[in-house]
């Protein structure tokens, strides 16, 4: 089955929307049964998707989760309120008191600070490695090592990572493997098909598309399910119906916008790296963006999310292109239908195990579906109000 056709028809069994199209929207605490016999035998199967009792979810759970787990060809998936805590909640249910986790070093701020102060006060040591490491990772294992976190491309720099090599070297010494994949999305890259354990997403970003919903999910192989499904619930981990149902919509579009966002994003990033204020541009498809050739030979697809590092170092002139930006607001997520721009001048000083060497800041932008004409003339204003502060400042 073809991408665009398996969204379309992912998690729309005839037991989730009856005469419908769509899965029905079934809000539900409590589940309610006839009979001893009725109640006994949904307590059996509520591991399988038999309604139960609300938290472990309703039919518009299942329906996205079977969704989730065609696409990502899991044994299972679990929807939590957002997705730090799909990766949280990974993370919690592979590692104990005495664990030695490896997370790779461009992670998500968020999941730094989880590693940096929940897991530490665990007990748990986490060491951060050079998203380029490797195979080299094998130098960096410890006795108590017990999971590998990669993200792959980086939140803010977008290294790829070389992610088999990466997974054969946790295969060797039987350690769990954890991957943020919200960047790929579970049809651009299916991590379970490369040997990896988990695959979490950040459902709020491009699978839902519309800058409306809080969502995370996580998906394991049949090894992992057991395990993160039982943590999970344990740590009291549910979603909202409305929010599982509003993703499930996002996602029977997700292939064409991505498409757009592709498309867009080429258009845009190739105009700036021919911009002279432009030092470099990072975007994963281009070579001048570290384990470009990973992505290519891995990757089947691209977005709108991307960076450029510029030549100069100036926060007046930075600011000022920021403030006079119109179509690129300034916000703190990215997948959704417009256009964002974050500067990100100090995520060089969170990194402990590589050290960034551009001196000039670094911008991130998240292409959305605008007209690229449009984006290109709006940052061709804002680098001209750059230029202009800057030599105002240095005069």
């Amino acid at each position: 089955m073809k991408k665009d056709t398996q969204l379309v028809t992912a998690g729309r069994l005839k037991k989730f929307t009856g005469a419908a199209v769509n899965p029905r929207l079934v809000r539900a605490s409590t589940i309610v049964f006839e009979t001893v016999e009725d109640m006994e035998q949904a307590a059996k199967e509520r591991n399988s998707g038999a309604e139960f009792y609300g938290r472990r979810g309703t039919s518009t759970t299942f329906a996205f989760t079977a969704a989730m787990c065609e696409l990502e060809n899991a044994d299972g998936s679990y929807v939590y309120s957002c997705g730090s805590a799909a990766i949280a909640a990974s993370l919690l249910a592979f590692l104990s008191v005495g664990d030695h986790l490896l997370m790779v070093d461009s992670v998500y701020e968020p999941t730094r600070e989880f590693c940096d102060e929940t897991l530490k006060r665990m007990g748990i040591e986490t060491t951060y490695y050079d998203p380029m490491i490797g195979a080299g990772i094998a130098s960096l294992v410890q006795d108590n090592t017990a999971v590998i976190f990669l993200e792959s491309p980086g939140s803010l720099t977008m290294e790829v990572q070389d992610l088999p090599a990466i997974v054969a070297v946790a295969e060797r010494h039987k350690l769990t493997t954890i991957i943020d994949n919200t960047f790929c999305t579970p049809i651009n890259f299916k991590p379970l098909d490369f040997g990896i354990d988990v695959s979490v997403h950040s459902a709020t970003k491009y699978i839902s598309g519309h800058s409306d919903v809080m969502l995370g999910v996580a998906s394991a192989n049949e090894r992992c399910w057991p395990q993160l499904r039982k943590s999970s619930y344990l740590l009291g981990y549910c979603a909202s119906v409305d929010d599982i149902y509003t993703a499930m919509r996002g996602l029977r579009t997700l292939g064409i916008r991505l498409r757009e966002h592709e498309r867009n994003a080429i258009a845009v990033a190739q105009w700036l790296q021919e911009q002279p204020l432009v030092d470099r541009v990072l975007h994963p498809s281009f070579d001048t963006c570290p384990g470009s050739e990973f992505y290519k030979r891995d990757v089947s697809g691209g977005n709108g999310l991307f960076s450029f590092v510029l030549k100069q170092n100036n926060e007046a002139a930075l600011k000022a292109m920021l403030n006079g930006l119109q179509y690129f607001k300034m916000g703190f997520s990215w997948g959704g239908y417009e256009s964002l721009v974050l500067a990100a001048s100090d995520f060089g000083r969170r990194r402990t195990a590589t050290q960034w060497s551009d001196s000039g800041p670094l911008v991130r932008l998240h292409i959305g579906l605008e007209d690229p004409q449009d984006l290109i003339g709006d940052l061709a204003r804002g680098l001209q109000l750059f230029s202009q502060t800057a030599e105002q400042s240095n005069a």
